[in-house]
């Protein structure tokens, strides 16, 4: 429990959660630092320390190309993170319809 605690922690500022939003976005290939910068027009300092924070709770991948830093979305953490909310929101309690907030269709 702790996991999912320090997970929601992490994505709990604007930016945090602005920042994996582009990385879902770009999902599969995700965004280079330079990238997510330009884009939320975020100091790199600043961006470094919140794509730290990301990643340390598993919540974003680094991976070094050349002299870039490419970070993707965890998207197996994201997946337990949604199963740990739907377990307890949907299954163990009744306090959400899962078909109210899932729809699949055209």
């Amino acid at each position: 429990m702790a996991r999912f605690a320090d997970m929601f922690a992490a994505i709990g500022t604007g930016a945090r959660l602005e920042i994996m939003r582009l990385l879902l976005a770009a999902h599969p290939g995700g965004m280079i630092a330079g990238e997510i910068q330009d884009e939320l027009d975020m100091p790199a300092s600043t961006l470094s320390h919140h794509l730290d924070k990301l990643k340390n709770e598993g919540l974003a991948v680094v991976k070094r190309e050349s002299t870039c830093l490419r970070y993707t979305a965890n998207a197996e953490s994201l997946r337990e993170l949604l199963r740990f909310l739907y377990a307890e929101c949907c299954t163990r309690s009744s306090a959400v319809d899962p078909g109210r907030i899932v729809h699949i269709g055209k």
